[in-house]
């Protein structure tokens, strides 16, 4: 089955398009028995511009579309029934039915749509029914295609989700094993400038995508379990988006930390914090899959993760007593203090508060 749908898609075949077509389907026979009108096209007209990729965006074009051709009608009648179609009553419609939904700080569309349908029926308004059919058609059209994209499998866009999650975790565990090298002086910023550039690029993608699967699930049935999952993977986005600025602040701390002068001669008393780095992102790396696979095991695993970073940071701290350069004392402090908020952020104990929410919404 899933090869079927991948043979489909290759060829165009996506499931939204053969959504809106079943959807403009169903309107026509519809509108056919509902309306006045013995070609009723703006009933699958209106399903083709309704179908979105979320139900929410699909309601939201219903009721934009169903708005401006309102307005639209009303402008024209009230325009029409002094004055014929003609460059006049046309400079008119269109000016005041644009400029009404620009004053009420409505949506771009529906102004456009408000300037059609004025239009339109201005051109066949004297036509027997046919500001009503439009309306009423257009209704039907939105209708339907709301339905649709709601009962016909609904869109869900949770796995993708979890999927940018669980690469956001590597990214920012990646980003985090490549400051090791900057601190032994074996790479260069501009090669951690990339690493982090990519993190900040990975973190607003996985943004959207939860965005997006928030939008999925709004006004869609059946999706009670997948709201569940979307509770976790917002905390984990949200948490992964902190470490972001964590990894950041440590990023500027190694770079300062090597232009002071005596860094090369304190370098053997503060070289275990390179183990730190690596036991960091180790909890990072593990945390995405704590969150998408939550179990008593994998949480167990994060937590030794954090408790052996934990004790990494402390050893780090000792051997600081041997430091004898303030400068150097500052940043290694500074970057400690990021280590453990990253730590914070992605330890268990956070997790199973987050899980304690989630098991009390089912």
């Amino acid at each position: 089955m899933k090869l079927s749908l991948e043979m489909l898609t290759r060829y165009g075949l996506t499931l939204q398009i053969g959504k809106t077509a079943l959807s403009s389907a169903l309107a026509w026979e519809l509108a056919s028995h509902l309306s006045f009108n013995n070609y009723p096209y703006f009933a699958p007209l209106a399903a083709i511009l309704t179908v979105q990729v979320t139900v929410a965006d699909s309601l939201e074009k219903a009721m934009q579309r169903t708005m401006g051709i309102i307005l639209g009608v009303i402008i024209s009648l009230l325009i029409g029934h002094w004055l014929s179609a003609g460059i006049l009553s046309i400079f008119i419609v269109i000016l005041i039915g644009m400029a009404i939904p620009k004053a009420l700080r409505l949506n771009d569309q529906i102004a456009t749509q408000v300037a059609v349908s004025s239009l339109l029926v201005l051109a066949f308004g004297h036509n027997q029914g046919y500001a009503l059919g439009r309306i009423v058609e257009t209704v039907i059209g939105s209708a339907v295609a709301v339905a649709v994209n709601a009962f016909i499998i609904p869109p869900n866009a949770v796995p993708s989700a979890e999927a940018s999650l669980f690469q956001l975790s590597k990214r920012a565990a990646s980003a985090l094993h490549s400051f090791v090298k900057l601190y032994r002086q074996e790479s260069s910023p501009a090669h951690d400038d990339e690493a982090v550039e990519r993190l900040i690029d990975e973190t607003g993608v996985s943004l959207q995508q939860l965005q997006l699967a928030k939008q999925s699930q709004k006004f869609s049935p059946f999706r009670s379990k997948e709201r569940v999952r979307l509770e976790a993977i917002g905390f984990g986005m949200n948490q992964l988006e902190k470490v972001t600025i964590q990894i950041r602040g440590i990023r500027r701390s190694l770079i300062e930390l090597r232009e002071i002068e005596e860094y090369n001669v304190e370098y053997p008393r503060i070289e275990r914090i390179f183990e730190t780095f690596e036991a960091t992102a180790a909890c990072i790396e593990h945390f995405g899959e704590t969150i998408i696979h939550n179990s008593t095991a994998s949480r167990s695993t994060q937590r030794s993760y954090v408790e052996r970073a934990q004790s990494l940071q402390l050893a780090c701290l000792h051997d600081m007593t041997g430091v004898h350069s303030p400068l150097v004392l500052r940043e290694i402090g500074g970057i400690l203090v990021d280590l453990n908020r990253i730590v914070k952020e992605v330890s268990s104990n956070e997790m199973n508060d987050n899980t304690d929410i989630v098991q009390r919404s089912l």
